[in-house]
């Protein structure tokens, strides 16, 4: 399948660009780098530009106020590996293949927007986590689309900030760090620490964007900053000092969540400060966002720092704080400055934009709006999808849409279920159910869930059961 799209893609581009070359000029240049910069599980509310009032994010409150912020943009999913699925393959979570956090491969059929920006003739890689194959398997990022990757493959592995290892291509690289107990996939928590993960990792992403200057490159940079190293329990917001907040009168973990923050915000900054200083920040755009919603794990409380901003709900909900990411458009000369976009988009539509850009057809089949219009300020050209969809298979289950200002979320996920729907034009903290008021609205939303969801032999409901209840003593 994948040969197949190949051949079609490469008619398809000649097609685009005869196409492009007769009509009027491009704003953009032909074939701009692009960059996409996810971190894990940052919230909606961790950011200056987002509302932040503790945390100090200099690099990207900067970025929002040279480039373009959104406000309605959504992650793939409210967990890691589905979420990263929805953004390689421009499919939502009732299309695409890996749809929970699970030991679990892409496929060779799986095709994602780093194969086809490749086979549009751009330099590829992977910095950071990936979560979605494992070594030796097909769904290893050097199989699908990337030339080259430095960092994690697998979730639990990259919960370890110290590890004896990382991955370059499909070779492990030793690090001198001491993890006793040590899991197959290279998980635990370290008692020697030596060298630390993202310091190695944006080095790379710096040296990947150095070599490539002089030809189209895709960075994909996936640091782990700020998720939490579970296996570490209440101590898991690893890093090697606190730095300006380890006098703070904060709970250990709390000042740990600070440092990641403000490392991760450092790092946005020196891949800006790089492409200027090449003298390449005018063809390349940058999209920084996150993976899901905040976490609250690690010893980290999400209301510390009041993490989902004015959104309901974490990590592993469907309510807008589970999904709803901070996301940040900068291309300098392109990008209107300083501007806000309210424009509803998510994940899946990275790969269709991303094709746009690079002057190929985006493959039919997928649930990818481009926002390049959005990212012009050209707002009466940008089309919009019907609805987007989630599903979730942990806690028994739930799903949720969004169609225009209305949002339905059903759990435990069974058809006899209850369902919530909000407003989110006058009720964005999802607090007032309004389903029995609207009950027309309530039907088409849950016609867009059946209309959404396609059975996945892997991936099936399971409705909790209750626990059963301790006798009673007398």
């Amino acid at each position: 399948m994948k040969q197949a799209c190949a051949v079609v893609l490469a008619v398809c581009g000649v097609l685009v660009l005869g196409a492009w070359a007769l009509a009027e000029p491009s704003p953009w240049p032909p074939k701009p780098n692009i960059i996409f910069i996810l971190a894990d599980d940052l919230g909606y509310g961790d950011l200056g530009c987002y509302g932040q009032r503790v945390l100090r994010t200099p690099h990207l409150d900067r970025m929002a106020q040279e480039g373009m912020r959104f406000t309605q943009f959504y992650a793939g999913c409210t967990v890691c590996a589905p979420s990263r699925c929805v953004l390689m393959t421009g499919l939502h979570m009732g299309h695409c293949y890996i749809r929970g956090n699970a030991k679990m491969n892409l496929r060779p059929e799986d095709l994602t927007v780093a194969e086809v920006l490749q086979q549009a003739g751009y330099a590829t890689a992977l910095i950071g986590k990936w979560g979605l194959g494992h070594e030796g398997s097909t769904g290893v990022p050097n199989r699908q689309g990337f030339d080259y990757f430095f960092g994690y493959l697998d979730q639990h592995h990259a919960h370890n900030y110290f590890p004896t290892f990382l991955l370059r291509n499909q070779q492990r690289v030793r690090l001198p760090n001491v993890v006793p107990n040590e899991d197959r996939y290279g998980g635990g928590v370290a008692t020697v620490r030596r060298v630390y993960s993202p310091e190695l990792m944006i080095q790379e992403a710096l040296q990947f964007i150095e070599k490539n200057k002089d030809r189209p490159f895709f960075l994909y940079f996936a640091p782990t900053l700020p998720h939490a190293n579970n296996e570490a329990r209440q101590r898991g917001m690893e890093v090697p000092d606190y730095g300006p907040w380890k006098n703070r009168n904060w709970p250990e973990p709390e000042k740990g969540f600070a440092a990641m923050v403000s490392l991760l915000d450092r790092h946005v900054g020196m891949i800006l400060d790089r492409l200027r200083q090449l003298g390449i920040h005018r063809r390349t755009l940058v999209i920084f966002s996150s993976d899901n919603g905040p976490h609250q794990e690690g010893g980290h409380r999400a209301d510390f720092f009041d993490s989902n901003g004015p959104l309901r709900g974490i990590k592993r909900d469907l309510y807008e704080g589970g999904i709803r990411v901070p996301t940040i458009a900068w291309w300098p000369g392109v990008v209107p400055q300083g501007t806000v976009c309210d424009h509803v988009a998510y994940f899946g539509d990275f790969f269709a934009t991303a094709t746009e850009l690079a002057g190929v057809e985006c493959p039919p089949g997928l649930d990818s709006i481009s926002f390049v219009p959005s990212l012009f300020g050209q707002n009466h050209k940008q089309k919009r999808h019907e609805y987007l969809y989630w599903e979730f298979y942990e806690r028994g289950g739930a799903q949720a849409v969004r169609a225009g200002r209305w949002k339905l979320v059903r759990k435990p996920w069974q058809a006899d279920a209850p369902v919530e729907l909000y407003d989110l034009e006058n009720d964005l903290g999802e607090q007032h159910n309004l389903a029995r008021q609207h009950p027309e609205v309530v039907k088409r939303l849950l016609g867009y869930m059946q209309e959404a969801h396609r059975p996945h032999p892997q991936w099936k409901v399971r409705p909790r059961r209750p626990r059963p209840r301790k006798p009673t003593r007398r």
